[in-house]
């Protein structure tokens, strides 16, 4: 029966509770013995032998030896003895000391029931005496009379307000005599004592290792890892920090059913990422889902329903309790912690919260981000398709009115009568002009967005551009076949940017370009001779491709030190034109705007 402090009361409980402990300590530790007083002098120098111990940090199994053998031997009892009070109505012994030798082992358990000291303790919570154990009853009442004694004191240890043990003296020949619940009073409050502070170091060391385990989740949050790395990371800490056999994530589905998104077990294998199961029955992962609260079971061999029946298929579970996790204001999915051997510690779904809400941060921060991602992207597939539409209306009307005009001057030149050589001379040259605007717009739509690139896709583009780039150009195409018309159209700009600079700023005097691409990403490499300097703060076309890159969940990377060339690189993701996305069931509602989390997973 563990009793704690609350920790909400201040961030130093731990400190506070320490310094109670020391004042209480000093006290007992300082009284001053009474001159002609021989028994006042050695209770009181019993006691500060104990309080010494206590104070100097001595574990409490070395304290409860002390404080058995101390009280013993000050009230002269035959067997003094300290026990624990245990959650299942029964006892088990920490200290015990005996002037015959033969005493309880540690570590034994007795049932508590009828009439007998440890019992009346227990339900009273006040000290209690039998003088006569033949009129007692009860297994400690058997256990009692078994080694030989007739009469009992017994005195509550309590720590932090609560009850949490006994202290027991015994006498086999009369009954003790009167105060000597007082006198055993004062050793229970120092076993008390070392109780508390031994807990108190226990739960600073808890806490410590808590906020280790959040700070190292909170870390990969604020890094935006993928949330697929995130869910990895807070099944492993919860279930490691908290004692759990198993911990599991899940995100809840539309069709009352939910998916495995990340799972730990301490016996090594665990349930695969992507496993299914239907919602229904009694089990955690439904009751969560239906109240939105935190739940728990302490016997699952009660549990039913198809979560139930496919955790046992993994391990036999004796207990679970489970946290909802919420984005947004909605329920998004469970965190589910098990254990195999027995019910979960109270305050274990206080802890588990503490994990649920990183996790609910790194969803929000996953489904921000792609929608940001989405939101660019539709940005670019608007500007192409804009683009696009208004180099068609050049072709289809400007240029094609432009080449009718130019035909009919050319007829006109043709029939011009004889003698009519000065209009024929303004003809031919209007007739040319004509062709040099024509030919100003055919560039000017091939900026806008080159009509072989559309047509014929990116390697037909590309050597068009090297055969019109004005420094030699090395091309090494690695692909064949078309790929996602944005990826096709950023690739394009962005080798046509790079000649374009190389040529025009970097006094470059040639330049290779390499594509590649696998399953996952295209890659272009484009790298000349120039002076070097580039920098993305200089100018916006560069900024411009950058975006564009980034819009489709790829980016880009620039290396130009002075006076050694420039390289500038491409990756676009080739799965999605809208970037990498989060695990399917873990985009959720969110949808389509789960996409493009991590740039550099896509390559």
């Amino acid at each position: 029966m563990r009793a704690g402090l609350g920790r909400a009361a201040s961030p130093n409980w731990h400190l506070t509770r320490r310094n109670a402990v020391l004042v209480r300590l000093a006290k007992v530790a300082g009284l001053p013995g009474r001159t002609g007083d021989d028994r006042f002098t050695g209770e009181q120098a019993a006691l500060r032998r104990v309080a010494t111990l206590v104070a100097s940090g001595t574990a409490p199994s070395e304290v409860f030896a002390a404080v058995t053998e101390e009280a013993a031997r000050l009230l002269g009892a035959d067997y003094t003895m300290m026990a624990r009070y245990d959650p299942d109505d029964a006892i088990w012994i920490v200290g015990t000391w005996s002037s015959a030798g033969a005493a309880y082992p540690l570590g034994a358990q007795a049932r508590l029931g009828g009439r007998n000291v440890p019992t009346q303790v227990f339900e009273t919570g006040r000290p209690a005496r039998i003088d006569d154990y033949d009129v007692a009853s009860g297994a400690v009442a058997d256990a009692v009379r078994e080694f030989g004694f007739r009469a009992a004191v017994g005195v509550p240890v309590i720590v932090e307000g609560r009850i949490w043990g006994v202290m027991i003296a015994a006498s086999r020949v009369e009954p003790l005599p009167a105060g000597t619940e007082a006198q055993l009073a004062g050793f229970t409050e120092l076993a008390a004592t070392a109780i508390a502070n031994a807990q108190a170091r226990v739960d600073l060391r808890a806490y410590a290792d808590e906020q280790a385990a959040l700070r190292r989740v909170a870390t990969l949050v604020a890094e935006t890892a993928p949330p697929e790395e995130v869910f990895a990371a807070v099944t492993r800490e919860a279930g490691r920090l908290l004692g759990a056999d198993r911990s599991t994530m899940a995100r809840y589905r539309s069709d009352n059913a939910e998916t495995v998104l990340a799972a730990w077990d301490s016996a090594g294998p665990s349930i695969p990422a992507g496993t299914r199961w239907s919602l229904g029955g009694k089990n955690v992962h439904t009751m969560v889902f239906q109240t939105g609260r935190p739940a728990r079971i302490d016997d699952y061999t009660g549990a039913s329903g198809p979560v139930a029946e496919a955790a046992r298929e993994f391990g036999d579970l004796r207990a679970a309790a489970g946290v909802p996790v919420s984005v947004g204001g909605r329920l998004w999915g469970v965190m589910i912690v098990a254990s195999r051997t027995g019910p979960l510690p109270a305050g274990t779904e206080e802890r588990l919260a503490g994990f649920t809400e990183l996790a609910g941060t790194a969803i929000a921060n996953a489904e921000a981000q792609a929608a940001l991602t989405a939101s660019r992207a539709r940005v670019v597939a608007t500007a192409d398709a804009t683009r696009r539409r208004i180099e068609r209306n050049l072709h289809d009307g400007a240029q094609q009115r432009l080449v009718s005009l130019a035909l009919d001057l050319r007829a006109a030149e043709v029939t011009a009568p004889p003698g009519a050589d000065e209009h024929v001379r303004q003809l031919d040259e209007v007739a040319a002009g004509l062709d040099g605007v024509l030919q100003e717009l055919r560039e000017i739509g091939r900026g806008l967005h080159p009509a072989i690139l559309a047509e014929s896709g990116l390697r037909p583009a590309l050597k068009t551009l090297a055969r019109r780039s004005a420094i030699p150009v090395d091309l090494d195409i690695q692909v064949t076949g078309r790929l996602p018309e944005p990826v096709e159209s950023a690739a394009y700009y962005t080798v046509s940017e790079a000649l374009t600079n190389a040529a025009k700023h970097a006094r470059a005097t040639a330049a290779d370009i390499e594509v590649t691409a696998s399953n996952h990403a295209l890659q272009v490499r484009v790298r000349d001779n120039g002076r070097g300097g580039a920098d993305f703060n200089r100018g916006s076309g560069l900024v411009g491709l950058k975006d564009r890159a980034e819009a489709l969940g790829g980016r880009l990377d620039l290396h130009s030190p002075p006076g050694a060339g420039t390289t500038l690189r491409i990756i676009l993701p080739l799965n999605d034109t809208g970037g990498p996305r989060m695990p399917a069931d873990a985009a959720g509602r969110a949808g389509d705007a789960s996409r493009g989390l991590a740039a550099d997973s896509a390559v």
